[in-house]
């Protein structure tokens, strides 16, 4: 099956990075959201993306303007009625993301495939609210998607393997590296990065250390982009803390999230996206 036009629902950070990354392709993605301001946050953040672009030399302008202007912007379902694929990307609560794929059920072609892009979240569940089963994916993209290559490719009970090729092949076409993996709470890659971000919370908690020395050494020493609470910060603690009871609720307490991580989300410190998580952003 050929993807010939896409849509994301949701237009936060993961959302609008999501919908970057598809355009970039040269696709039309349409990037709906409950509101218009939310709508427009999102297609600024894409606008940042390709402006620094831009000034790195990458692309010109215009390259830039044309590839912003295959993002539909929407508050409804008007653009849906002849999308081959929609991504989900609404925060990790299970009724809100079913309640959002009986709608897609409802407005959008047979032949629609409807992905979600949960990072711990079962597929079976939320598949089991439509009537295409066989045409529900998961697939799981890494902050900040606009960059980042791994895409997790998650088969539900009653996934087809046709919908499993043309997801892995659309992910390709994005130029990513889509991995198949079972479904299971947490997948493959959030079992093993949240069970070492619980290891350096609580690290951090019994010594005191500096955020910033922790997410330096992680750097310098660990090979990684980005240091965990940095990442945490980007992603939205209040989201981190979802997968963390997630995982919880599957695995037991080795999973149990540390007390300043609960203690900042419940202070609205919840990441970048308020102006102050681990780091302060104000200003």
């Amino acid at each position: 099956m050929y993807i010939f036009k896409a849509a994301v629902i949701g237009a936060g950070t993961m959302g609008s990075e999501i919908a970057q990354v598809i355009s970039w392709s040269g696709l039309p993605v349409v990037l709906k959201d409950v509101d218009q301001k939310y709508v427009d946050r999102g297609l600024e953040h894409i606008k940042s993306i390709y402006g620094r672009r831009v000034k790195s030399g990458k692309m010109s302008q215009g390259e830039a303007d044309s590839k912003v202007a295959l993002v539909i912007p929407a508050t409804d379902y008007k653009e849906f009625k002849d999308v081959d694929i929609v991504i989900e990307a609404v925060p990790e609560k299970l009724e809100l993301k079913k309640k959002v794929f009986a709608e897609l059920d409802q407005v959008c072609p047979s032949t629609t495939i409807l992905a979600s892009n949960t990072s711990a979240l079962p597929i079976s569940e939320m598949a089991a609210v439509t009537k295409r089963a066989s045409r529900v994916v998961g697939l799981h993209f890494f902050f900040p998607a606009s960059s980042m290559k791994l895409v997790e490719v998650i088969a539900g009970k009653e996934t087809s393997e046709e919908t499993m090729d043309t997801a892995v092949e659309f992910t390709e076409s994005l130029r990513k590296l889509p991995v198949r993996v079972k479904e299971c709470v947490g997948f493959l890659v959030n079992r093993v990065l949240m069970a070492g971000t619980s290891e350096i919370l609580s690290f951090q908690e019994e010594t005191q250390t500096p955020y910033n020395e922790i997410d330096e050494v992680m750097k310098a020493k660990g090979g990684l982009p980005m240091g965990v609470f940095t990442l945490m910060d980007a992603l939205g603690l209040d989201i981190t803390l979802d997968v963390s009871e997630t995982l919880v609720k599957a695995y037991g307490d080795r999973f149990t999230p540390p007390k300043s991580l609960v203690e900042l989300v419940k202070a609205g410190r919840v990441g970048a996206k308020a102006g102050k998580g681990f780091y302060d952003y104000t200003g």
